[in-house]
This record gives structure tokens, C-alpha cells and sequence, in this order.
């Protein structure tokens, strides 16, 4: 069966993968198997990749030096897993009803239905899936309408198949990715301003860019985290993330932009390694 490409997918950049730091490997490798439902790709001495379908999502490492990176640090809110329709989120949630995952909260964005929890160590996830593009509403400033309202689990759960649950359907992906903050002026210049996304709506102290006019592809916020500065070494959570797009010539000018502003960044992968004021990793490539 052909899974149609998430419209967030196919816009000129979008979230490709994502790179935890953990202390325990294999309890949060089982986690992301079991109750998410990604496969194992890849594996190391140091960690393993995860994905759906032989495509990789998130990376898992670890080091003998990793400590728990406080709450109020900058990094990671949630990495965001996008449902290819409504019908895999509601099997989704099926799935963690009989195995009892925890969740943290469930919220209808008018754009999105989302559902949020945390993997063992504190990791923020959210796994959602996004109405048609077309039923989206956009103001005159070109920015999108989202709200914050209370999701009817209990209807969704009810719209699930009764058949078995197999894993993450093939065509799941990053939606998007949340991040925590020091503060959002300074956010705004370097995913705005240096890499060229466009503000898509902002919230008391958060901020949601993207291209191609998506909801996100990237938010900030200061939350928890107000006043942050550069994450320490041996921190456990988000190392980076990649930032790919979908043609070569919109690459070259996120690169010549960087070069202009004379941001420190260094050729990694057909593509440029950089970090955000907040030491947040991040690689754009095409």
C-alpha cells in the first residue's frame, strides 16, 4: 500500500531526524520500540537508530560521562511524530490505552490533534496528526490559526480499527520539532532572521516557524527555561537535529546566508553542521 507524503513533508525544508543523548540505552532504546513502535536500524558500541519502514527518525547514543540535563535547561519539549492520518493516531492511542502508557496531556490545535507523553527519562513526545491543509485558517499577517482546546479522547480511541497493532505505519515521520529556549527575541533572529523560516504564529513566550507555510517545522519556547544559556557538555537529551531541503538551490542560500552573517558552521554530510545560540545542534542538508 502507497502512503501519500505528509503535506509537512514535502515543503522546502522539514524535520528529518533527531539525536537523543540517554544514560540508559536500552531502557529508552525498549521504550521507543514498544510503546512508539519504531524498529531498530542501525546499531553501535554507542547507541542505535530507530525508524519506521528502514527510514531513521531518531538517533539513541550514549557515554559514560551523560548526566540528566536539569528541567530548565535549554534543549529538547517534545520531538513531534507525525501520524500519516487520523486513523494511526487513533490506533496509536489504542495501542497505549492496553499497555498502559502514561500520557501527559492530549490538546486539539485546530490545525493538528495531538497527544503528549514522555519517554523514561524525561524526554518530551508528542505523537499527532494534522487536519487537511485546505481546513486550515490563516490571518492576513500569512500566520496560522492554532489554539490550545481539550481533545475527546474517548472519541478518537472509539474511531480505532480492532486489529492488531504492528508498529508505526510506514509514512510516520517528524512533524516537528519543539525546543526549549533561553529567550524568544533571540530565537526569532537566528530561525527567522540567519535560517530563512517564516513565523508562523507566536504564543506568550513561544514561537513556531516553518516553511512553505506548515503550522511548524520548528518551535521555541521559555516555559521552563527562560534565561537559559548554552547547553554543558555530557548533557543527556537533544544533541541535534537535521533540517533538510527539498532542493539543493534553497540549501545554498540558508548556507550563503550563514556565511554572510559569518556564523560559525562546518561542511558535515553533503551539508553544514551549526549550533543554535543554545548549543542545540543542527545540520541542514538536501
Amino acid at each position: 500500500m502507497t502512503t501519500e507524503t505528509s503535506y509537512a513533508l514535502t515543503r522546502p525544508a522539514y524535520v528529518d531526524q533527531s539525536h537523543l543523548v540517554v544514560t540508559d540505552l536500552p531502557l529508552v532504546s525498549s521504550f521507543y520500540q514498544s510503546m512508539l513502535g519504531l524498529k531498530v536500524i542501525e546499531k553501535s558500541a554507542s547507541g542505535e537508530v530507530l525508524g519506521v519502514d528502514s527510514t531513521p527518525l531518531l538517533t539513541l547514543t550514549t557515554g559514560r560521562n551523560v548526566r540528566i540535563a536539569p528541567r530548565n535547561a535549554a534543549g529538547l519539549f517534545h520531538t513531534a511524530f507525525l501520524m500519516p492520518n487520523r486513523t494511526e493516531l487513533a490506533r496509536w492511542l489504542r495501542h497505549a490505552a492496553h499497555n498502559n502508557v502514561v500520557l501527559d496531556g492530549a490538546s486539539d490545535h485546530l490545525v493538528s490533534e495531538a497527544i503528549y507523553l514522555s519517554d523514561p527519562e524525561g524526554n518530551g513526545i508528542e505523537i499527532y496528526a494534522d487536519r487537511p491543509h485546505e481546513q486550515w485558517k490563516f490571518h492576513q499577517d500569512g500566520q496560522v490559526e492554532m489554539a490550545t482546546l481539550r481533545l475527546d479522547l474517548q472519541s478518537l480511541y472509539n474511531s480505532a480499527p480492532h486489529d492488531a497493532w504492528n508498529g508505526m505505519a510506514d509514512g510516520t515521520a517528524i512533524g516537528h520539532i519543539h525546543l526549549q529556549v533561553g529567550n524568544i527575541p533571540e530565537a526569532d533572529t537566528f530561525y527567522r532572521d540567519v535560517l530563512g523560516l517564516k513565523l508562523m504564529a507566536q504564543r506568550p513566550g513561544a514561537s513556531f516557524f516553518a516553511t512553505g507555510d506548515y503550522h511548524h517545522h520548528i518551535a521555541a519556547n521559555v516555559w521552563n527555561s527562560r534565561g537559559a544559556g548554552t547547553r554543558a557538555d555530557g548533557m543527556s537529551g537533544l544533541s541535534d537535529y537535521t533540517l533538510r531541503f527539498n532542493d539543493k538551490a534553497s540549501l545554498d542560500r540558508a548556507i550563503a546566508k550563514l556565511d554572510e552573517l559569518e556564523i560559525k558552521s562546518k561542511k558535515h554530510n553533503g551539508g553544514v553542521f551549526l549550533r543554535d545560540p543554545w548549543g542545540i545542534g543542527l545540520t541542514l542538508s538536501a
